[in-house]
């Protein structure tokens, strides 16, 4: 059985795709090196932070939702801890245990809706592209100009 964790992690902004991009690797093979099963990795992109940390008012998050033992949540927040780009990390446990059976048919799953939301995407894309030109001129709004007037009335006039 396979303890459920999600890790959120807040690294400077100046750095480069590259650096974001090897920071997130690096947590992403610490899982898969230890059996653990990636469940959901996704950068949340830059945002304002409350408060400042280490001089650095603004960051750059990340999310991983993943499934393993109490080791990999020590490596990791023992590489988060010795990086200088991490500002600030927070590790939290899932309620219940899962098996990695159940891991990989969520993952597949997960890529299924993934994959059928990026087709339907598409499609209404592609859809918005073939509209005739004279169907798209009487879908337009129109917009009609009111004028009122008010009139001033004064007593005693």
């Amino acid at each position: 059985m396979l303890k459920r964790y999600e890790v959120i992690a807040i690294v400077k902004t100046d750095l480069t795709e590259e650096d974001l991009n090897a920071i997130m690797d690096r947590s992403s093979n610490i899982i898969t090196e230890r059996k653990g099963v990636i469940a959901k990795a996704e950068k949340w992109g830059k945002r304002r932070l409350a408060y400042e940390i280490k001089k650095q008012k603004d960051g750059f998050y990340f999310f991983i939702d993943y499934a393993g033992d109490g080791s990999i949540v020590a490596e990791m927040e023992r590489n988060f801890k010795i990086d200088d780009r991490v500002l600030k990390f927070m590790t939290v446990t899932k309620e219940g245990a899962v098996t990695r059976e159940g891991m990989d048919a969520e993952v597949a799953a997960a890529e299924v809706k993934r994959t059928q939301i990026r087709i339907e995407t598409d499609n209404s894309q592609a859809n918005k592209d073939e509209k005739p030109a004279g169907e798209a001129r009487h879908n337009r709004p129109t917009f009609r100009k009111t004028i009122t007037r008010e009139e001033n009335t004064t007593k005693g006039e």
